[in-house]
């Protein structure tokens, strides 16, 4: 029996998010998912998702969580940017430790899809496709292409808040 792959091979996962934002995230101490900043009142957040995608969100639960990526490259980011959702984006580095938080979980495609099979964090270490994301990889070859474009669309899903201090590359002085 080959024993589980080590979440520890992921120091780093992404957050998109438009430039607008980051005075609040700065200010809030961190990210927060869309119920959390519905709770709190705060409606000045630029989202990346359309009305349908913030809906099916809601609907199936994943408004609870903050949603991350294991690229700097998003096919949700690169829609919203051309639909005008989000002006100006950046891929923020969110520490690997954020995994350990109570509660993440992982989808393995898009969340708010239906029929998706979300899972703990613990259970997603061999589904995981490891080798994609961080072996180098014939990257001409069609099938690594399309592990590579599955690969991206999968999330981490954190519960409510990522704090700043998971940010700090991206927010040096907190």
């Amino acid at each position: 029996m080959i024993p589980p792959r080590p979440l520890s091979r992921i120091k780093w996962l992404y957050h998109f998010t438009d430039t607008r934002n980051l005075p609040l995230i700065r200010e809030m101490g961190g990210l927060f998912s869309t119920a959390k900043l519905r709770e709190m009142g705060v409606d000045e957040f630029h989202t990346g998702g359309n009305k349908w995608s913030l809906d099916a969100d809601e609907m199936f639960g994943m408004d609870r969580y903050v949603h991350l990526c294991f690229r700097s490259t998003h096919p949700m980011e690169y829609i919203a940017k051309q639909e005008g959702r989000i002006e100006k984006s950046v891929f923020l580095l969110v520490g690997g430790d954020v995994l350990r938080l109570k509660g993440v979980r992982y989808s393995p495609g898009v969340s708010n899809k239906s029929g998706t099979k979300i899972c703990d964090i613990q259970e997603a270490r061999d589904q995981i496709d490891y080798d994609v994301l961080y072996t180098r990889m014939p990257w001409s070859d069609p099938e690594v292409q399309a592990r590579l474009q599955a690969a991206e669309k999968c999330e981490i899903l954190v519960p409510d808040h990522v704090p700043m201090k998971y940010l700090e590359k991206y927010f040096p002085n907190g």
